[in-house]
């Protein structure tokens, strides 16, 4: 659940005197929200003068009313209304409230990408490499930063890489010291070579779409966050071997 003092707490920032959504607004998205909801708000519609103290209060009285999940998902669109999401104080609630309650999003985006629940297990023993990856899955989940997100898979990976093979190296450079990890632990050759072909691949498509050149495709975020899992995981369960 989410507190009732942090509920207060984002009604007093995302309704601010000064600078938040005007009570029509605030009206008008909390009715949109209901009626998606199925729940009856106390303020479906802006009320007339002197039957409520404040549009703060307005906004608090119409949260209290959804269930946490459905509160988590309000606070962070209505964050992300364009009329006030470049507010300091808005993205730094968005910011805590994705932190502190994240487990409440949905977990649809995570849920399509195979392998993912797998590797944070097999990434405990890890704890380097595990801290980067979920904070990159924190940020998939609540579809933030998606450069950045592609970024962190990436780094992830070549955090693990430099663990396991003992060496700083970039992930675009560790083609030879591979090549000699999965000789030692009896790989085929052919599958050295294909697995540092889809690491160079990987490498350049980072490179070209996401490192630098911020090109990210929506339609191959999964794909790719799925595919730097099951990298991790072959190399996690080799190294055990």
């Amino acid at each position: 659940m989410i507190h009732t003092t942090f509920i207060q707490h984002s009604a007093d920032i995302i309704g601010n005197t000064n600078n938040g959504l005007s009570t029509a607004q605030i009206c008008k998205l909390c009715s949109a929200y209901a009626v998606d909801f199925g729940v009856d708000i106390p303020f479906p519609k802006v009320p007339q003068m002197g039957t409520y103290s404040n549009k703060r209060t307005l906004l608090f009285d119409n949260l209290v009313k959804f269930s946490p999940e459905q509160q988590y998902k309000i606070i962070r669109e209505l964050c992300e209304n364009d009329s006030i999401k470049d507010i300091p104080e808005v993205k730094k609630l968005k910011a805590t409230l994705i932190a502190r309650y994240n487990k409440l999003a949905n977990d649809d985006a995570v849920q399509t990408i195979e392998f993912v629940e797998e590797t944070i297990h097999w990434l405990s023993d890890y704890p380097d490499t595990k801290k980067i990856y979920d904070e990159a899955l924190l940020k998939l989940k609540n579809n933030v930063f998606d450069r950045n997100t592609l970024d962190d898979f990436r780094l992830s990976l070549e955090t693990l890489l430099r663990t396991v093979l003992g060496n700083g190296k970039s992930l675009e450079n560790q083609k030879s010291d591979l090549g000699l990890f999965f000789k030692s632990k009896g790989a085929s050759p052919e599958f050295a070579n294909l697995f540092n072909t889809v690491v160079d691949i990987y490498s350049k498509y980072q490179n070209n779409h996401v490192k630098h050149q911020d090109k990210v495709i929506d339609d191959e975020i999964n794909f790719i966050v799925g595919l730097t899992s099951l990298l991790m995981q072959h190399i996690i369960r080799l190294a055990k071997k």
